[in-house]
């Protein structure tokens, strides 16, 4: 299924109102209401690449919301591209600014606001996080179920801050899928053991998916040649489309 090109789109907040991109399928007007997905961005902001994958997700199917979060900053920033003076640095410099605690109540307000879209699902509403936006959706998959308002699925890619995280396991009761590579010197695999033993503890009462892509660093997924591992992207690109058509399917 083809999607429209994103709509730059407004998340109201209890913070302050959030801008955000918003991706549809095209036919999505004409037809029932769709599944919808938060996409919670790397540390390098909404850029080409989580761009990208928000559009491969709505050509799956989905409804799509990515919050800008550092919007909040002073001044306020979209996202660095590759060829941005100091790509790792200055990302590092940005994410330590970020409120995290702000950071999850907006993706809440995201979550919210996504499933008030007549086009969407409102029950059916998923997280997906890269590397920063990893360890925040899981956060976020926390707090919707505190609030009653449970996320449908939740797919983090290296979430980079669960090993700090772990305390919430037991309330991320949606079905999950967790990708890392087993090069990540940033997540070492003592961390990566320790953060699958959490999330898999209750055993069979979640459904869980769990994968380690051998040889691939953090961020793999990445189409930046300094992080990126084409066959671990590839693979766990598929692990994620599979994961989604069974927990979340849009038909």
């Amino acid at each position: 299924m083809a999607a429209a090109d994103p709509v730059r789109h407004e998340i109201p907040s209890p913070d302050g109102a959030l801008p955000g991109l918003l991706w549809l399928p095209d036919a999505s007007s004409s037809e029932a209401p769709v599944p919808g997905l938060v996409v919670l961005q790397e540390i390098f902001g909404l850029s080409e690449y989580v761009r990208s994958r928000c559009a491969d997700l709505a050509e799956l199917g989905y409804a799509v919301l990515a919050p800008q979060l550092y919007a909040r900053l002073d001044p306020p920033v979209e996202s660095l591209e590759d060829d941005t003076d100091d790509l790792l640095g200055t990302a590092m410099g940005l994410v330590g600014r970020l409120d995290w605690d702000l950071a999850v109540r907006d993706g809440l307000a995201a979550r919210d606001a996504l499933a008030g879209l007549p086009e969407v699902l409102e029950e059916r509403v998923g997280l997906v996080g890269f590397c920063f936006g990893g360890g925040l959706a899981f956060n976020v998959a926390a707090s919707a179920a505190q609030a009653q308002v449970p996320a449908a699925a939740l797919v983090s890619f290296y979430g980079s801050a669960l090993p700090g995280l772990l305390d919430l396991a037991g309330l991320v009761e949606c079905p999950s899928l967790h990708v890392f590579g087993s090069n990540d010197t940033y997540i070492p695999m003592d961390q990566v053991e320790r953060i699958r033993a959490a999330v898999t503890a209750d055993g069979t009462r979640r459904q869980v998916r769990f994968e380690v892509h051998e040889g691939a660093g953090h961020a793999f997924d990445n189409p930046n040649p300094m992080f990126h591992h084409h066959a671990a992207s590839g693979a766990a690109w598929t692990q994620t489309e599979e994961f989604l058509a069974d927990v979340l399917p849009t038909r």
